[in-house]
């Protein structure tokens, strides 16, 4: 079963699709659709046929999206909420589930703490799927938040979220190797 992970944007959104039919997540691929309109309803209509080309290509079983975050900017948050919308409305158009994860919640699951940078997600990234080098931005985050529903599958991330941190719990089995921070 594969799963395809994206990183929302109004001029780049990450991808990254994972098979987790084993004990162990498996790299497919990833990469960024890089906008090239100038408009925003030309934008989200590149978003759209960017991820329908995904799944067409792909044919995941399931989708995930991380949530919203209040950027410092309010415009850019709006615009990340269109190109977001737009992308949940791709998946399911094309009958996904959709799962949404916060940002602290996907650094947590991947790296072990809710407050990692980029630089420790692509690390983690990197180190858990085994890959030869290292992601560019938007699609290891993206590949992050594939991880962190595949994690939240087996019962390993809680869905919500207590006093504003995310809560992993369980062992499952087969994964206890690839968790940051669990020996």
């Amino acid at each position: 079963m594969l799963i395809l992970g994206i990183d929302p944007g109004s001029r780049i959104t990450g991808y990254g699709v994972l098979d987790v039919s084993l004990a162990k997540p498996r790299y497919v691929a990833s990469g960024c659709i890089r906008i090239q309109a100038d408009e925003l309803p030309q934008k989200l209509a590149q978003v759209y046929a960017g991820i329908s080309e995904l799944i067409a290509v792909h044919c995941p079983g399931e989708f995930a999206i991380e949530q919203v975050f209040m950027a410092k900017n309010a415009d850019s948050a709006l615009k990340l909420g269109q190109a977001r919308g737009t992308a949940i409305v791709c998946a399911a158009n094309h009958g996904l589930p959709v799962s949404e994860y916060g940002p602290r919640q996907i650094k947590q699951a991947v790296t072990g703490t809710g407050a990692a940078d980029k630089a420790q997600v692509q690390h983690m990234v990197t180190a858990i799927l085994g890959l030869s080098a290292t992601p560019q931005a938007d699609a290891a985050d993206a590949l992050a938040i594939a991880l962190t529903h595949a994690h939240a599958r087996l019962g390993l991330v809680q869905r919500g979220s207590y006093g504003g941190r995310s809560v992993a719990k369980g062992r499952g089995k087969g994964w206890r190797d690839y968790r940051p921070g669990r020996s």
